[in-house]
């Protein structure tokens, strides 16, 4: 019998000799099975092609579109059954006959992701705590009095006219080195040596409101300085033009106009 090639002359495939040896040559004179018939014998050749394609698939031959031209990504069919039977392997007796399973591009190291929340959950307390601590400060400073009593004592003198001449302020007694407080918070613009006053210190207000404070026995702030209400800023004393130990406390509206501090100090909460 003449040897049975595939197109192109080249030796028969194994799938296609396999199915030529199992079939039954018809011998004269018995009985015998008819051989397969061409069209059967078709099916076989393209039933191995098939399968050397698909296994050749499964190998892991894959198309690199990132580095490849228009002619790379052309996808050129086997040249015949032999090629495609011999691109069937499925592992090797090292591997077991598993399927080789190609790397991930991208690894997760679970250390990794573990420290990554771990820090951000520790970013966000930081953030919970400040914000916390914000919220309470913000709420201590809407509850901080704005107006304050400049200094405790007994109310002496009242504003306007006294002993033929006008008083232009307030008077409260009170022993040599009792605590003088800023009614108001604000900035001090003057600490020092004044005519008549011994020594004062003088504090403007954000809307232009100046303060005096006068005959203190001395002062511990200094020109320019931020004081809130209620901070000391001196002592009482009997500097100057003085008949006593005791504070001298004016209200200048508007930086020049000085009015009464009683009423100014009592529409603020502060009753002298």
């Amino acid at each position: 019998m003449a040897s049975h090639r595939s197109p192109g002359g080249q030796a028969p495939s194994p799938a296609l000799k396999d199915a030529l040896d199992g079939a039954v040559i018809r011998v004269r004179g018995q009985h015998r099975i008819a051989p397969p018939s061409s069209a059967l014998r078709g099916r076989v050749v393209v039933a191995a092609v098939a399968a050397g394609a698909f296994a050749a698939a499964a190998a892991g031959q894959t198309l690199k579109a990132a580095n490849s031209t228009d002619s790379d990504t052309t996808v050129k069919p086997l040249a015949n059954a032999q090629d495609a039977s011999a691109s069937f392997t499925l592992g090797s007796a090292s591997s077991g006959g598993a399927p080789e399973l190609l790397p991930a591009g991208h690894s997760m190291n679970a250390a990794d992701e573990a420290a990554k929340m771990a820090d951000s959950a520790k970013i966000t307390e930081a953030r919970e705590k400040a914000d916390a601590e914000a919220a309470r400060k913000a709420a201590e400073e809407a509850a901080r009095p704005k107006t304050c009593m400049p200094a405790h004592g007994t109310f002496t003198s009242g504003f306007g006219a006294r002993w033929g001449a006008s008083h232009l302020g307030i008077d409260i007694a009170n022993s040599i080195g009792s605590p003088i407080y800023a009614a108001s918070d604000g900035t001090v613009i003057d600490a020092g040596p004044a005519h008549g006053f011994g020594l004062w210190v003088r504090i403007q207000l954000d809307d232009g409101t100046i303060q005096v404070y006068g005959h203190m026995n001395s002062f511990s702030v200094s020109e320019g300085q931020k004081v809130k209400c209620g901070e000391q800023i001196a002592e009482i004393g009997q500097r100057g033009q003085s008949t006593g130990p005791h504070l001298h406390f004016e209200v200048w509206q508007n930086g020049s106009k000085k009015i009464d501090p009683r009423p100014w100090l009592a529409a603020r909460g502060v009753d002298v």
